[in-house]
């Protein structure tokens, strides 16, 4: 059955709102990370674009209902970024920001990987890589044989590509032509031992989808209209799922931190050395979203 349910158009006015959410949300996630003094970096403040745009902008859903029946549904499969889901959902409205202190705190709702007893309208515990994939296209699956108005999103790493698994729920996406489904790739090219292209080689990635019948869209994850863009698009593919391989930079607005895979797994205050000391990280990594790398001055904010 259609969707009905269209993604608002998005004015220049709201792009610009979004980008300054964008950046407060990386705020909050630096702050949560060196607080909680473990957790992962370079993929939260890469997927803060991506994130702000599903929840400000292109997600049908109610914080103050969270299981709301007819919420479209956010999956995350790489659930170690989940401090970016947490800062906007606290954004949003689901809970006091105040509670992005308790990160991966004993008894927070807010555990290192997303667990749904926890907290709800998370849809999916995570952690297993390679999981949300199936789970969204199950999801999907039901939603269709329903002829719900609800979508399925699922957020996933490019490493977690490796997984067999993926590909199996790729098969059963396809074959059921599973259109109210699409899955976000980060492509930030980089896992916790180095370079995906140095580990397993994924491309020619566009290709492997559409052999396994996804329509593919491929976007600058940082670019917001774009990315907004991808999944109105999405909307209008009857026939197919669609998977958005978005082009991210790991780290994206701390200068010392992006495209380098040792800020994977590390918060501020705990990561490589060689450029910012240990105790002038999160004070850094915080002038860097402020000033835009520094594009910007202060004065000028």
């Amino acid at each position: 059955m259609p969707d009905i349910r269209q993604i608002p158009t998005l004015t220049e006015k709201k792009l610009i709102s979004l980008e300054k959410k964008a950046n407060e949300i990386r705020t909050d996630i630096l702050k949560m990370l060196e607080i909680a003094g473990s957790g992962h970096s370079a993929g939260p403040l890469g997927l803060a674009d991506i994130f702000t745009a599903l929840y400000f902008h292109i997600l049908a859903h109610n914080p103050k209902k969270p299981m709301w029946s007819d919420r479209d549904r956010l999956l995350l499969s790489n659930g170690h970024v989940v401090p970016v889901r947490y800062a906007a959902m606290a954004h949003a409205g689901y809970f006091p920001k105040t509670k992005l202190a308790t990160l991966r705190k004993l008894g927070s709702a807010l555990q290192g990987h997303p667990e749904t007893s926890w907290m709800p309208a998370l849809e999916n515990t995570s952690g297993p890589l390679g999981d949300g994939s199936p789970q969204s296209a199950g999801l999907a699956y039901i939603g269709k044989q329903e002829d719900a108005h609800w979508h399925v999103y699922c957020v996933m790493s490019d490493g977690e590509l490796e997984a067999g698994i993926t590909w199996e729920a790729a098969m059963f996406a396809g074959k059921h032509a599973l259109h109210n489904l699409t899955w976000i790739i980060d492509r930030n090219n980089i896992q916790i031992d180095g370079n995906t292209e140095d580990i397993m080689p994924l491309e020619p990635l566009k290709d492997k989808f559409e052999a396994f019948n996804f329509h593919v869209v491929e976007v600058d994850g940082h670019n917001i209209r774009e990315f907004v863009d991808a999944c109105s698009y999405a909307k209008t593919v009857w026939e197919q799922p669609v998977v958005i391989i978005a082009h991210t930079i790991p780290g994206k607005g701390v200068d010392f931190m992006e495209n380098d895979f040792r800020w994977h797994g590390a918060p501020p205050g705990k990561g490589p050395e060689d450029k910012v000391k240990h105790e002038e990280q999160l004070k850094e990594a915080l002038r860097d979203i402020r000033t835009l790398g520094g594009k910007i001055t202060s004065e000028a904010q």
